[in-house]
């Protein structure tokens, strides 16, 4: 019926208005979206080069994230869905970590300890360490997130975060 549809286009309209109004926003509030977040986090500021988020890292104190993705990679692709529209990780990155997405390779070998596949997440500390120990699921493929390894991830952050105010 033509009333049915009226009211489901209505609804439909809401979920599209709430799902917007959902995205993380730091409190700050909202930034220019950057071309460096590559779109895993518009909100995010994201360090151009590795060498600048060891610096920011090391000069502010917090742990530093890094992405490795491949634009027509379709495990990224998934990944960045995911990881972008996940409020928890975007708080979490944004309020307590440095952050950098590469999609090449640096000359870093620690950031590539069992090989250079793409998405993996790796995070290093304020003393410039790779933190090996903080891994996903996979023993082929150690610093790899699927879609379904969202919390192993939050949780990875969080530790990442932990083991950061443990050492100081």
């Amino acid at each position: 019926s033509l009333r049915m549809k009226a009211v489901l286009s209505v609804v439909l309209v809401l979920v599209v208005i709430s799902s917007t109004i959902a995205k993380y926003i730091p409190k700050s509030g909202k930034r220019i979206p950057q071309t460096l977040s590559r779109g895993w986090g518009d909100q995010l500021i994201w360090a151009q080069t590795y060498e600048e988020a060891l610096y920011w890292s090391r000069s502010r104190n917090k742990p530093l994230m890094v992405l490795f993705h491949l634009e027509d990679c379709p495990h990224s692709q998934a990944l960045k869905k995911v990881f972008s529209e996940n409020n928890e990780i975007q708080k979490s990155l944004d309020e307590d970590f440095i952050v950098l997405n590469l999609v090449y390779e640096t000359t870093d070998k620690h950031l590539s300890p069992d090989g250079q596949y793409v998405p993996r997440i790796l995070f290093v500390d304020p003393s410039m360490t790779v933190r090996a120990d903080i891994n996903g699921r996979y023993s082929n493929r150690m610093y790899a997130y699927e879609t379904g390894d969202i919390n192993l991830l939050i949780s990875n952050i969080q530790k990442a975060k932990k083991l950061l105010k443990a050492e100081l």
